[in-house]
This record gives structure tokens, C-alpha cells and sequence, in this order.
């Protein structure tokens, strides 16, 4: 199943978020705005960096679970051999 892309209607839910009078969303919409080209292509592209990621939270585990016992070299060998 596809998900549904509506980067399109972003300006018009900040709009909306503008006139709400919540601060915590409308100081987050503004954010976006400072953004909003590649916030919009996040949410319409099919693109992900979710491999990416993945393999990033991996080394990231394998990195606190050696916090002090090891040095790069066995580091690397546990991320190439898993």
C-alpha cells in the first residue's frame, strides 16, 4: 500500500496552524517555513534514507555497547561482521 503524499497542502495547514493561537505548533510551523522547499519534498517524493538510517542506528549500538572496552579496530570488525 502507497502512502499518500500532500507535501502540496503544507502551506496551507501552516496557514491554518497560524490562526490556531497555539504556541508550541505555530513556533514548529514557522520552523518549517524556514525549510519549506525541502520539508515539501520530504513529503511528496518517494525517496528515504531509511536504509541509511538503519545501518546508522546499528553502528550507533555497537559503538555504546564497546563504550570504553575497545578501540576502532574492533569496532569495525563487529559493524563489517554483522
Amino acid at each position: 500500500m502507497k502512502p499518500h503524499r500532500l507535501g502540496h497542502t503544507l502551506p496551507a495547514w501552516i496557514d491554518a496552524v497560524d490562526g490556531s493561537q497555539l504556541p508550541g505548533l505555530i513556533g514548529f510551523a514557522l520552523h518549517l517555513l524556514r525549510d519549506l522547499d525541502d520539508v515539501t519534498a520530504g513529503l511528496t517524493l518517494h525517496w528515504s534514507s531509511g536504509g541509511t538510517e538503519g545501518t546508522v542506528n546499528r553502528i550507533k549500538k555497537i559503538k555504546r555497547q564497546l563504550c570504553g572496552r575497545a578501540g576502532f579496530q574492533l569496532l569495525r570488525k563487529m559493524a563489517l561482521l554483522q
